[in-house]
């Protein structure tokens, strides 16, 4: 199963994300629930870097159970800062779409806080 936490701040704000696990919906290369969150979540991280103009701080390894962890940097600026809440915002929504269709695979923890 696949698992994502997400995790804010004191202010609300989603901090870094944090995907792990295997969907096993389907073999190898034919797992939609895979694909989808994988592209969701890479797609993400790219846009963090070329719409957001940060550079996230990531942690990825497909080996050992599968991880993908990415981290806002803590001193970016306001309109940075926005855009990458609308972007992590945006991921959240579309993982918790996939985890209405396909619960079997996936669970999104929204409410996980930094204190």
């Amino acid at each position: 199963m696949i698992s994502a936490h997400f995790f804010r701040n004191s202010d609300g704000n989603i901090e870094r994300f944090r995907i792990t696990g295997h969907a096993d919906a389907g073999e190898y290369g034919q797992d939609i629930v895979c694909a989808a969150v994988s592209a969701t979540a890479i797609g993400t991280t790219n846009s963090l870097e070329n719409l957001a103009g940060i550079e996230p701080i990531i942690t990825a390894d497909e080996q050992n159970g599968g991880l993908l962890e990415v981290a806002v940097p803590l001193k970016i600026d306001k309109d940075k800062m926005l855009i990458c809440q609308i972007l992590l915002e945006n991921l959240l929504g579309t993982l918790q779409s996939i985890e209405t269709k396909y619960k079997d695979y996936i669970i999104v923890n929204r409410n996980n806080s930094e204190n």
